[in-house]
C-alpha cells in the first residue's frame, strides 16, 4: 500500500519551495488517499498555537492566512498545471481554522469541529458545489473551502449553544 501519491503533477512542486510546502499542508496532502482530511488534521498543531489568541488576534490572523492562501494555492496550481489538485490543501487548513473561530476548548469541540468542516467538504451542498464548479483560480481553491468552514462554524456555534 503506497501512502505517498505518485501522480506525476506533483514531481513539479517541491516541498523546499515556502509557497508549494505551504499548499501542500506542510506535506500532508502527499497523502496517496484522502489528502483533504491529512490536510486538516495538518490544521490542527497551527490551530492548537492559535487557540490562546484573543478572538481579534485569532481572526485577523486566520484573515491572513486566507488571503494568503489564494496566492498560495494559485502558485501551485499554475507550477502543477493542474486546477485545484487533490494535493493542494491549504484551503483544508484555512477551512478548519474558520470552522474553530471561537469554539469551546477541549478535545470534543476540535472532533466535532473537524468533522462538521469534512463533512461540508466533502458533500459541498449548495452553493459550495457551485462556487467549486463556477470559479478558479487561486479564489477559487479557497472559497469553495472557506464557505465550508463557515457552514461548519455555524453548526459548531449552534451545538455549544444548545447542548
Amino acid at each position: 500500500m503506497k501512502l505517498i501519491s505518485t501522480d506525476p503533477a506533483l514531481a513539479r512542486l517541491s516541498l523546499k519551495n515556502p509557497l508549494h510546502f505551504l499548499a501542500l499542508g506542510f506535506g500532508s496532502g502527499l497523502a496517496a488517499k484522502a489528502p483533504g482530511t491529512f490536510g486538516t488534521l495538518a490544521a490542527v498543531p497551527l490551530y492548537l498555537l492559535m487557540q490562546p489568541l484573543g478572538l481579534g488576534s485569532y481572526l485577523a490572523l486566520t484573515l491572513v492566512l486566507a488571503l494568503a492562501g489564494i496566492v498560495i494555492c494559485d502558485k501551485a496550481a499554475k507550477d502543477m498545471g493542474v486546477h485545484d489538485h487533490g494535493a493542494i490543501v491549504w484551503d483544508e487548513v484555512v477551512g478548519l481554522l474558520i470552522t474553530l473561530v471561537a469554539a469551546p476548548a477541549g478535545w470534543g469541540w476540535l472532533l466535532a469541529g473537524f468533522c462538521l468542516f469534512r463533512l461540508f467538504d466533502i458533500l459541498k451542498p449548495w452553493p459550495i458545489r457551485w462556487l467549486d464548479a463556477k470559479v478558479h483560480g487561486g479564489f477559487g481553491i479557497m472559497i469553495d473551502d472557506v464557505l465550508a468552514g463557515i457552514f461548519a462554524f455555524i453548526c459548531l456555534q449552534l451545538l455549544a449553544r444548545y447542548l
